[in-house]
C-alpha cells in the first residue's frame, strides 16, 4: 500500500478571452435593494459581476430573471447580479414604478435604475434583455442578448471561480443586496380577475402566486387558493402552487381555467371541489423548433398571459413567443392560431400576423379584441370573410408599432395608448381598455372609430369586468380592485406623444454589413450533423428601407443593401443558434438554444457605420480591439 500523497493534479490554463475594462454603473435613478447604500464597479472587486440589462415591460426579460434564479442561489458568495433597469416607455422611467417592478418580480439581487440609458449607452447595450459578465478584476469577458444563456453563463462563471481563486483575485462573502421591508396587503400586484356566478371575484394574486376569491365588495377575502409559495403542484387549494398567475376564464362545464404564467402552463381551479388540475403545457418553455400543435400535457407553453373563451375554444394570448395560441378541451390539444412568433405590428392572415406580448384578451360576438401591449395597440381576431372554420383574419384598431405610444384621444388611426394589458367588452359594443402605463382605462368604440379616456388616476390597471353598476378595475400598482361607474361624457386629458429613448444607430448608405455575433460556449459547438443551427431573419420599417438582405436564411451575417430616398426606419433582425455539448463519445449531446430578437432604429447619415454589430453571445473582437 503506497500512502505517499498523489502530486496535485496540474489546474487547466485559463482560456483565453479578450478582456475590456468595465465602464462606471451609473444611473440618475439610484440604487433599489441595498439598503440605501450607493454602489460603485469597485464595491464587486473580487467577484465575478453579472449584468443584466432589463426593462419590466419586456416578457424576454422576466424570462432572463427566471432563468438566472438557479445560478445567483447556487453561487451567491462569488456572484452577483446587478439588474440595470433601462427603460423603454416613459412609465418606466418613473422610480417608484421600478420599485414596485422589483418587488412585483421577486429581483432578489441589486438593482440600478438608470432612466436616461447612461449606463446602457456605456456599455454599447442594443437589445432587450442583454447580460454582460465582468470578471473578479473588473474586466468585461463576455456579452449574451436574449434568452437560454444561463447554462453558457454558469459555465463561464465555474471557470472564473477557478482562475481567479488560483490567482488569489477571488472574494467570497455575503453580497449587497438587501431585502425591502414586506407590506402587509390582502392582495398584492395582483394581474387579472373574473366575475363568479356567486357574484363575487376571482383574483390572480400574481406575486405571491395564488388565486384569491374576494366577496361581492370586491374587498373581503372568502378563500385563497394556493400555498402562496412558487411551483407547479396539483391538488387541493390549501396545497396547490402557482408561478405568478395572470389571467382567468370560465370554460363551459364550469371550470376556471389559469394562465398559469411562469409555469408555462394552463391550469384549472373547480370552485366546487377546490382542486387544481394542469391541463396544458410541461412546465418547459416553448423554444423555437419545438412542436406548435399536439397534446396539450406534451407541448411546452411560453409565458400565457390571458385566456379567453372564443370561437368554441380557449384562445390564449401567449406573451412570451407574441402568438396566440387555442386549447381544446374536448380534445385535449393545443396548437397556434395566430401570429409567426416575429416581433411587431402586422395584420393580416392569422398566420401571417405579427403581435407584440400580447396580454389581454376580451371576445365580444363575431370579435376576440387583444390588447398588444409592446405595440401599445388593441387589436382583434376574426374570421376571415367566406374562409373554413379555421380561417381568422387578424386587424388593427389602434397603435401603430413598437416605438410610438402616448395618451391622445380622438380617431383611431391618431390615437395612442402606452403598454394597455387589458381590454373588456362593454355591452353598448365598444371595448374598454387598461392603459396600464397611463394609469387610465380608455375605451375605443368601432361605430365611430374614436378613443376616448373614461378614468385616469388609476395605478397600473392590469384588467377590468363588468359589474352590475359598472366597471371593476384591477388596480395593480394599488393591490386592489376599484369599482368605477362609466362616465356618460369623457374626461378631457391633454394629449402627449412620445417615442422610445433609444437613439438611432446612424449608419451609411449603400451596403450595410449585418453580424450577428456567437461563439459557442465552452466546451460546446454548432451541431450541424442535421443541417444549419443558425437562422436569420431581416425585415424592415417601413419596407422600403431595405432594397435587398430582407428574408431568412442560415448565415449569421449578411449585406443589407439600403434603397435610395429612406432615411430612417427600423431593422428588425432575429436570430437563432444551437450549441451542442462538444463530446465525440455522447450520441445524444445536450443542445441548447440561444435567441434574441432586435429592433434597431437607423438613421442613415454621411459618415455613419458600415457595420451593424449585434452580440448574441460572446464578444464583438472588431470592437474589443482582440
Amino acid at each position: 500500500m503506497n500512502d505517499a500523497a498523489p502530486a496535485p493534479t496540474p489546474a487547466p490554463a485559463p482560456r483565453k478571452r479578450a478582456r475590456v475594462r468595465a465602464p462606471e454603473l451609473i444611473g440618475k435613478g439610484g440604487w433599489i435593494n441595498t439598503g440605501g447604500k450607493d454602489l460603485k464597479l469597485a464595491d464587486f472587486r473580487g467577484r465575478t459581476l453579472i449584468l443584466d440589462f432589463w426593462t419590466f415591460c419586456c416578457v424576454n426579460c422576466l424570462h432572463v430573471l427566471d432563468e438566472l434564479r438557479e445560478l445567483e442561489e447556487r453561487h451567491r458568495d462569488t456572484v452577483v447580479i446587478v439588474g440595470v433597469h433601462s427603460p423603454k416607455f416613459v412609465h418606466e422611467a418613473d422610480h417608484q414604478a421600478v420599485v414596485d417592478a422589483v418587488e412585483r418580480y421577486e429581483v432578489h439581487h441589486p438593482v440600478l435604475d438608470d432612466p436616461e440609458l447612461a449606463t446602457w449607452k456605456q456599455y454599447a447595450v442594443r437589445a432587450w434583455p442583454t447580460l454582460v459578465v465582468i470578471d473578479p478584476e473588473g474586466y468585461i469577458v463576455a456579452q449574451h442578448a436574449g434568452e437560454g444563456h444561463a447554462h453558457a453563463i454558469a459555465r463561464l462563471v465555474e471557470e472564473l471561480e477557478a482562475e481567479h481563486a488560483a490567482k488569489g483575485t477571488l472574494r467570497r462573502g455575503d453580497g449587497p443586496y438587501v431585502p425591502p421591508e414586506p407590506v402587509a396587503t390582502e392582495l398584492r400586484f395582483p394581474g387579472k380577475a373574473l366575475p363568479l356566478p356567486s357574484g363575487g371575484f376571482l383574483v390572480s394574486d400574481t406575486t405571491r402566486h395564488a388565486l384569491v376569491e374576494l366577496a361581492a365588495d370586491g374587498e373581503t377575502v372568502v378563500r385563497r387558493i394556493g400555498t402562496g409559495e412558487r411551483g407547479l403542484v396539483d391538488g387541493p387549494a390549501d396545497r396547490a402552487r402557482f408561478s405568478e398567475p395572470q389571467g382567468l376564464a370560465l370554460l363551459p362545464g364550469g371550470e376556471v381555467v389559469v394562465a398559469d404564467t411562469v409555469n408555462h402552463a394552463l391550469r384549472t381551479y373547480d370552485p366546487r371541489t377546490g382542486e387544481v388540475a394542469t391541463v396544458a403545457g410541461t412546465g418547459r418553455q416553448w423554444w423555437q423548433g419545438s412542436p406548435t400543435s399536439g397534446p396539450a400535457r406534451d407541448i411546452d407553453l411560453s409565458s400565457p398571459w390571458d385566456v379567453a373563451w372564443f370561437a368554441d375554444r380557449l384562445w390564449i394570448a401567449m406573451a412570451g413567443v407574441h402568438q396566440l395560441w387555442t386549447y381544446d378541451p374536448e380534445r385535449g390539444t393545443v396548437g397556434v392560431a395566430a401570429g409567426t412568433t416575429n416581433e411587431g405590428l402586422v395584420d393580416g392572415p392569422a398566420d401571417q400576423a405579427w403581435f407584440a406580448q400580447p396580454s389581454g384578451l376580451a371576445a365580444a360576438g363575431d370579435r376576440l379584441w387583444v390588447a398588444d401591449s409592446e405595440t401599445s395597440a388593441i387589436r382583434w381576431v376574426e374570421r376571415a370573410p367566406g374562409a373554413a372554420d379555421a380561417g381568422f383574419v387578424v386587424r388593427t384598431a389602434v397603435g401603430t408599432g413598437l416605438f410610438d405610444f402616448g395618451h391622445r384621444d380622438g380617431p383611431a388611426e391618431q390615437a395612442l395608448l402606452q403598454h394597455p394589458l387589458g381590454v373588456t367588452a362593454l355591452p353598448d359594443g365598444s371595448v374598454a381598455v387598461c392603459d396600464t402605463y397611463n394609469h387610465a382605462l380608455r375605451r375605443y368604440d368601432p361605430a365611430t372609430g374614436e378613443v376616448s379616456t373614461l378614468a385616469t388616476d388609476l395605478r397600473e390597471p392590469s384588467d377590468a369586468v363588468v359589474a352590475d353598476d359598472g366597471i371593476v378595475v384591477v388596480e395593480s400598482a394599488r393591490h386592489r380592485l376599484t369599482r368605477l361607474r362609466l362616465p356618460e361624457e369623457a374626461v378631457r386629458v391633454d394629449a402627449v406623444a412620445h417615442r422610445t429613448q433609444r437613439a438611432a444607430t446612424e449608419i451609411a448608405g449603400g451596403t450595410l454589413r449585418l453580424e450577428v455575433v456567437f461563439q459557442a460556449p465552452a466546451g460546446q459547438k454548432l451541431d450541424t450533423r442535421y443541417g444549419p443551427s443558425t437562422r436569420l431573419l431581416v425585415s424592415a420599417t417601413p419596407p422600403e428601407l431595405l432594397a435587398e438582405g430582407e428574408g431568412a436564411g442560415t448565415d449569421l451575417s449578411r449585406d443589407l443593401v439600403l434603397a435610395e430616398g429612406v432615411t430612417e426606419g427600423v431593422l428588425h433582425v432575429s436570430a437563432m443558434a444551437a450549441s451542442c455539448d462538444d463530446d465525440p463519445a455522447n450520441e445524444y449531446p445536450a443542445c441548447h438554444v440561444h435567441q434574441q430578437d432586435w429592433g434597431v432604429p437607423v438613421r442613415v447619415t454621411e459618415g455613419g457605420a458600415e457595420r451593424l454589430p449585434l452580440v448574441l453571445a460572446g464578444m464583438d473582437e472588431a470592437a474589443a480591439g482582440a
